[in-house]
């Protein structure tokens, strides 16, 4: 342990030297954290393995040093965990399962929102460092997913789970010691992510490799398959990409800033177009320390032997069983849906299996709203969330109504693909600017400058076609006079073909038609103009 604080402490002081002032000290510290994490990961896996380590001791060695990362990030704040953890195993130990799964969430989710509310509210608002806060998020997540789990697996009958609750059952009450080391374990405490116990037990008992080599021939494409895959190649791929990551957020996160969206200069002297291309980016730049944080956190996992998914068709192993976010898909999802699906994914299954497959009614509605209780206290994520509501409804309705049309052929579909990546990139950073602005007052700024800026460019539109009509009507007018001029000739007895009375009538409807336009186009100038000075 003191040689493991002094490694911490040695880089904990060149990071914070060395790196630019886009990271404050904590961050700093838990950049640190997560590097000790990954190379105690490789000694666990190393030294600890189960073939040779009784379950027991991986089960302390794994508490014992989340439990050491935590301390140093977080200092005594750091005991919040454990009280949140003891809390619910008690309820789990002294109330009936029927129930128990209810008491858990609501207990869990409400010591993390008095949490929050403490920190956002009391001690400092805005402070979007490595709070305390972000790992009892995770552990809030794998205690009442175990809750869910246990009432399953003791309190429902096996015909009426769905297939996916029957492999999550468990049949069993955990231990003290095997309920923190899930919920405290030192691969997930400090960034998650989350997974599920029977996941976790096999990993530290060593039937994680066995569980998953299902195929009945262990050989495929000429390639034997080993009992147990190295992860070292997988790691160095996933560290490789946190490190560029890293360096991409470090490069560019002063030079986009989210605030200059609802800057008034800014709206005022920026062409739609430019406005939009500006939100894009300054989205996708707050993206890259999501990929960093959450592609570290798999490769510790997967350095400690976790994670292992099977394998591939072409017989190379898949580490994927825990991985929280594919950077690709995200980036091309051509539908909000896809984006969702592929963002935070871990955090995703368990909505869907503690919400969205349990509430009676408008599961939806009642997710979202989920999401953002366990977010945290910040009235931007309530918008976030509450517009998320929207644009999923209207995302589903127009992929139902709209894209059969476009699956004629590939042409079409190419078409379709480019203009609902753009809408979905679009109304992705819509729907997230709250989440990163964090107050009301600057996210309902930002939808009042939307909303404005498009009113203006719609009545820029509209004063475009008044001018042009009014021109057309005034060219028909003069064509019109002309063609009357010409065609009104006198029969053999001295009579008009056309009578005067007539023309008269026609002249009339075009002065009159003239003057409607000619004010029309003055009150479409008057009011650009007041929307101008407004």
């Amino acid at each position: 342990m003191t040689v493991s604080l002094s490694v911490c402490l040695s880089l904990s002081l060149c990071l914070s030297v060395s790196l630019p002032a886009c990271l404050s000290v904590s961050q700093v510290n838990f950049v640190v954290c997560q590097l000790c994490a990954l190379l105690s990961a490789f000694w666990f896996r190393l030294f600890l393995h189960p073939s040779r380590t009784r379950p027991v001791v991986r089960h302390v060695v794994a508490t014992l040093l989340g439990l050491y990362f935590a301390l140093f990030c977080f200092g005594w704040y750091a005991l919040h965990f454990l009280v949140q953890s003891g809390l619910t195993y008690g309820i789990m130990i002294l109330t009936g399962v029927e129930h128990m799964h209810k008491y858990c969430l609501l207990v869990a989710l409400g010591y993390l929102s008095f949490c929050q509310i403490t920190r956002v509210y009391v001690f400092d608002y805005g402070m979007y460092s490595a709070d305390f806060t972000g790992p009892m998020m995770v552990i809030t997540q794998k205690i009442t997913s175990l809750a869910f789990e246990i009432h399953d697996g003791m309190a429902r009958k096996e015909e009426h789970l769905t297939p996916g609750q029957k492999i999550l059952a468990i049949r069993r009450m955990p231990s003290l010691l095997e309920y923190f080391s899930y919920s405290c374990n030192f691969m997930g405490i400090l960034a998650g992510p989350t997974c599920s116990y029977n996941d976790y037990i096999a990993f530290i008992e060593g039937g994680a490799c066995r569980h998953r080599d299902l195929e009945p021939h262990r050989k495929a494409n000429g390639k034997l398959r080993q009992s147990e895959p190295s992860p070292n190649t997988e790691v160095v791929r996933k560290v490789f990409t946190c490190f560029l990551s890293l360096m991409v957020f470090l490069s560019v996160c002063k030079v986009f800033p989210v605030e200059r969206n609802v800057d008034d200069d800014f709206i005022a002297n920026t062409p739609l177009y430019a406005q939009v291309v500006y939100l894009y980016l300054s989205m996708l730049t707050t993206r890259p320390k999501y990929y960093f944080v959450w592609t570290m956190a798999d490769a510790i996992n997967n350095a400690a032997g976790f994670g292992f998914n099977g394998y591939n068709s072409d017989g190379s192993p898949r580490w994927d069983l825990i991985s929280n976010l594919r950077i690709l898909d995200i980036e091309f999802a051509t539908s909000f849906k896809v984006f969702l699906d592929n963002w935070n994914i871990q955090t995703a299954h368990w909505l869907k299996r503690v919400c969205y497959e349990r509430c009676p009614y408008n599961p939806t509605a009642a997710t979202f709203i989920l999401s953002a209780m366990w977010h945290g206290a910040y009235p931007g994520y309530y918008l976030t969330f509450l517009t998320g509501i929207i644009i999923t409804l209207a995302a589903r309705a127009v992929r139902h109504n709209v894209r059969p049309y476009f699956l004629g052929s590939p042409a079409h579909k190419l078409l379709y693909d480019i203009i609902t990546w753009a809408a979905t990139q679009i109304a992705v950073c819509y729907t997230v600017v709250p989440f990163v602005l964090l107050s009301v007052g600057p996210s309902l700024k930002f939808y009042r400058s939307v909303e404005t800026t498009g009113r203006r460019r719609h009545e820029d539109t509209r004063l475009i076609s008044v001018v042009l009509t009014s021109q057309s009507i005034k060219s028909l007018q003069a064509d019109a006079q002309s063609a009357l001029h010409k065609n009104s000739t006198t029969d053999t007895r001295g009579n008009s073909l056309l009578p005067h009375t007539h023309t008269h009538t026609h002249t009339h409807k075009f002065k009159n038609t003239e003057e409607t336009l000619s004010s029309t186009h003055h009150c479409e100038v008057r009011k650009h103009q007041r929307e101008d000075n407004r």
